[in-house]
């Protein structure tokens, strides 16, 4: 095991030893319970307030069973629905997809057209030619410009895929499908819906790598989220912080995560669809939409649209709240977003996009 992933191990079992119960002196303060569990590569953090310890477990318990179940269906280079789904779709034109995955890859598709295909799952052979279809990436070289320049020829994209029940007809070999970039917000969306119904959770935060979902609040105030700066060393340093009304999806894409170091050259995971290199012009983008899988969308498309094209594409998917900070650390947002945070640092230049 690679020390990066056995620290994000001991980081679980540290947190998942005991539930932490957090009271404070003021009567009003909230009962609140936290736990953390790794998946998804990540790890995912949960609060919940205003339950019972026993229903806090049965939440916790609940949460990591969902989570282990939708990694296996979702992962998209192990031997899981996902891997079999495309391993079909570079052998056949159609086949009999499984159902498990069905529904996310429409989703998918759908979010890809709205973004102008910015927002790229079919890319995933490019993802794996960088290095980033594994666990580790300290061994990692550059591909070689031919080879990119292959892929990108082969021009891959979700409209490239036709749904009819579980007929799945994939016209383009090319196509292998990695969801890295919904699937976090898309296992949000499902796992809070489980809560609310089955076991009537009003006021729970989950944060999967610091893209969350909040509904209800912390006792009397709101859940309030720091907003990574993505030049700080320390990923605790954040530089505006937002209050999250219930029902919110705050996801961030960033070039700080998922990266390596190759010829003197930081190397991150957003691939660019349109040169098949990892995208430039953004460090960070941060979204809030009421849905945790058009944010996790959203956030990846923005980020590779940049400074110049980011408005454009927000406007096409529906995104009212965006925060972008380019290559050169100036910080990019629209008004309404300016209205709902406050800076903890002050930006080197803000551009306010009004509406």
């Amino acid at each position: 095991m690679s020390p990066r992933l056995f620290q994000l191990y001991l980081t679980r079992l540290i947190f998942s030893l005991v539930l932490l119960l957090s009271v404070s002196a003021c009567q009003q303060a909230p009962t609140s319970y936290k736990t953390s569990i790794f998946s998804f590569g990540t790890i995912i953090q949960v609060e919940v307030s205003d339950v019972s310890p026993a229903q806090a477990q049965q939440v916790f318990t609940a949460i990591e069973d969902d989570l282990k179940r939708m990694h296996i269906l979702w992962h998209p280079w192990q031997s899981g629905p996902l891997g079999r789904t495309n391993s079909l779709c570079g052998m056949t034109s159609t086949f009999s997809a499984p159902t498990s995955v069905i529904p996310l890859i429409i989703k998918a598709k759908q979010l890809a057209i709205q973004s102008d295909h910015l927002f790229n799952p079919a890319i995933g052979n490019l993802v794996k030619l960088w290095g980033f279809q594994q666990d580790t990436f300290d061994k990692n070289t550059l591909p070689e410009d031919d080879k990119i320049q292959a892929l990108l020829k082969a021009n891959p994209r979700m409209t490239d895929i036709t749904i009819k029940g579980v007929r799945f007809t994939c016209n383009n070999p090319a196509v292998r499908i990695d969801l890295g970039g919904i699937a976090k917000g898309y296992a949000l969306e499902k796992i809070i819906a489980n809560l609310k119904q089955n076991y009537q959770i009003e006021n729970i935060m989950i944060s999967a790598g610091g893209d969350l979902k909040a509904i209800g609040q912390h006792g009397e105030r709101p859940w309030v989220i720091g907003i990574r700066d993505p030049l700080a060393t320390d990923r605790n340093t954040a530089i505006a912080t937002v209050k999250a009304k219930s029902g919110d999806s705050i996801f961030t894409s960033g070039s700080y995560e998922r990266y390596y170091l190759a010829n003197n050259k930081h190397i991150h995971h957003i691939i660019d669809p349109r040169t098949g290199y990892p995208a430039k012009g953004s460090l960070s983008v941060t979204v809030i939409h009421p849905n945790a899988t058009t944010a996790d969308a959203a956030a990846t498309a923005l980020f590779v649209a940049g400074p110049k094209q980011w408005v454009e594409v927000a406007n096409k998917m529906g995104i009212k709240y965006v925060l972008l900070i380019d290559d050169k650390n100036n910080v990019h947002m629209t008004q309404a977003m300016l209205d709902r945070i406050e800076f903890i640092k002050e930006p080197n230049s803000l551009f306010i996009v009004r509406p």
